[in-house]
């Protein structure tokens, strides 16, 4: 028995378990499927490339074959790991535009507008460009600034946004989005800044709190309407344990809902064909699911870029050597060093485009990995984008009691005319960028997806080719004041049950602009504040 039980340790669940048992009065139990983030290739900022596949450390899922993706089926990567996928993830700190948060306020979610949030933005980091109105420093989340050691081309493209009247933007979290720049991401001193390394490593040291890794939570135990506990799996047996207080669901935007409805909390006709004895009829557990779709124009340079150094043995060496003596190189970093924010249509109010600079290229894959270590032969750099606000919507959903079946994951990329519209035009301003006198240049020929695709048809049926997740699902029990449009209270308690809550990016009344990781980490401490007020 213990107070609290935390089913999972990712974004938001490593913040909720550092926030609840840092009083020292409450007992905290969390509850994680995966292993230790004490991995090399998890530290170092760039081994991303090697988890991307890794089922040591990621589950691994893979969508349905996608009409709107020309029938592909995506791989989704999602962190079964301490950290979750804050210990896989690119590492870019956006926390998304400021009326993000105050639709989600305006559409009855009281506390959760932008002035709202912005305090708790600031406690969470420590931003090495300095405090201000909008930054914080001191907080457990160690943000850098990239200005001073982005590959000389990252300059270039900053002009070329310049030359089609892109702001030059020196955080695209302060006053205005809008821009474009280089990114901040999430490390310290050369090693990855993931949520457990920030949250839950410091207070895995109290003794109030524990954690139980390789632990695949299968099921919430209730009596009556109220959530008393969690039967989980571990070593190949069946274990339970009691939440005096409350269980708390921090999965994301998979693993939460697929755990909801194996506890009997879903679609009743969905939950009854399978055989499971349905506890709350929530027809929108799982459903509601949005992911921005993201594509890259791809360059090959008469310049040399990242490519050079780390696709021969002896870059590798070098860049290698220099990592582990240094803590810093391209290993230390991200491989979007420039990014930005844009409009496709003068007349819209705020951007609907996010942009991704990388000075390097990966046309030709390798088999089981994610090429960011091994780029193409040649030198070469990638310009891409995704959408910020799409309209389509998906789905997750079980596929049979057994809870370690990977659930079926429905995305419906691309299926209204304003995703396809939007994504047009987008790609035609990366076009333009391409084409300015700061950019062409460098370029000796457009590889991807090359010259001859040209009219609105043959784009069209390149980005639905190839274009794919950015790896930011999120809504899939999203808060709401209305149960029957909703999956939890703005207090992130699930409707129609008592002790039970969700707190991850799943509760998400719709996706930010941007990636969604700092927003996962900040709803995790706001759900915390709120789990902490309800004891009085």
């Amino acid at each position: 028995m213990c107070d609290f039980v935390i089913v999972g340790s990712g974004s938001a669940g490593s913040v909720v378990a550092e926030r609840l048992s840092a009083s020292g009065r409450h007992s905290v139990l969390v509850l994680e499927a995966g292993g230790s983030d004490r991995r090399f290739f998890v530290q170092m900022p760039l081994g991303y490339g090697k988890t991307f596949f890794d089922p040591r450390v990621n589950w691994n899922y893979r969508a349905e074959p996608d009409p709107g993706l020309a029938g592909n089926a995506d791989h989704w990567p999602r962190g079964r790991i301490l950290g979750g996928s804050s210990s896989i993830n690119a590492m870019v700190w956006i926390r998304g535009h400021s009326s993000d948060f105050d639709e989600w306020r305006d559409a009855g979610n009281a506390g959760w507008g932008y002035d709202d949030v912005l305090p708790i933005f600031k406690k969470i980091e420590d931003n090495e460009a300095g405090e201000d109105a909008f930054r914080g420093r001191g907080g457990p989340i160690h943000v850098t600034d990239l200005t001073r050691h982005v590959h000389p081309l990252t300059r270039s493209y900053l002009a070329a946004g310049r030359e089609l009247g892109l702001p030059i933007n020196p955080d695209f979290n302060g006053e205005a989005q809008e821009g474009i720049g280089i990114y901040q991401i999430t490390t310290r001193d050369g090693r990855r800044m993931s949520a457990a390394r920030a949250f839950l490593r410091p207070a895995m040291k109290r003794p109030n709190l524990r954690v139980e890794t390789n632990a695949l939570a299968t099921r919430i135990l209730f009596e009556g309407s109220r959530a008393i506990g969690v039967e989980y799996l571990k070593n190949g047996r069946r274990q339970e344990v009691r939440a005096g207080r409350e269980v708390i669901v921090a999965g994301g935007s998979v693993n939460s809902p697929q755990l909801l409805q194996l506890s009997g909390i879903g679609p009743a006709d969905h939950l009854h064909a399978l055989g499971i004895e349905v506890r709350q009829d929530s027809r929108h557990v799982g459903r509601n699911l949005q992911d921005h779709q993201g594509i890259n124009y791809t360059f090959k340079a008469r310049e040399k870029t990242l490519n050079q150094l780390l696709r021969p043995w002896w870059g590798k060496m070098l860049a290698g050597s220099r990592y582990l003596l240094m803590r810093d190189g391209p290993l230390a970093m991200s491989m979007n060093q420039g990014g930005g924010f844009f409009r496709t249509r003068p007349d819209l109010d705020r951007p609907n485009m996010q942009l991704y600079f990388q000075a390097f290229s990966t046309v030709l894959p390798r088999p089981g990995e994610r090429p960011i270590l091994s780029p193409d032969p040649w030198p070469g750099f990638s310009i891409g984008l995704s959408n910020c606000r799409p309209t389509s919507r998906g789905e997750i959903m079980i596929r049979s009691a057994d809870p370690t079946e990977h659930p079926k994951i429905v995305v419906n990329a691309f299926s209204t005319d304003h995703d396809v519209e939007e994504m047009l035009e987008a790609v035609k301003f990366l076009r333009r960028l391409a084409g300015t006198e700061a950019m062409r240049g460098l370029i000796a020929e457009e590889v991807l997806p090359g010259p001859f695709v040209r009219d609105d048809d043959a784009l069209i049926e390149d980005f639905r080719r190839r274009s794919g997740t950015v790896y930011h699902p999120v809504s899939t029990c999203r808060m709401g004041p209305d149960p029957s449009t909703s999956v939890v209270s703005p207090r992130l308690k699930v409707h129609g049950i008592e002790a039970l809550r969700v707190i991850d990016a799943s509760i998400f009344p719709s996706v930010v602009g941007g990636n969604t990781n700092a927003a996962a980490i900040m709803t995790g401490w706001k759900g915390a504040e709120m789990v902490l007020e309800g004891l009085g």
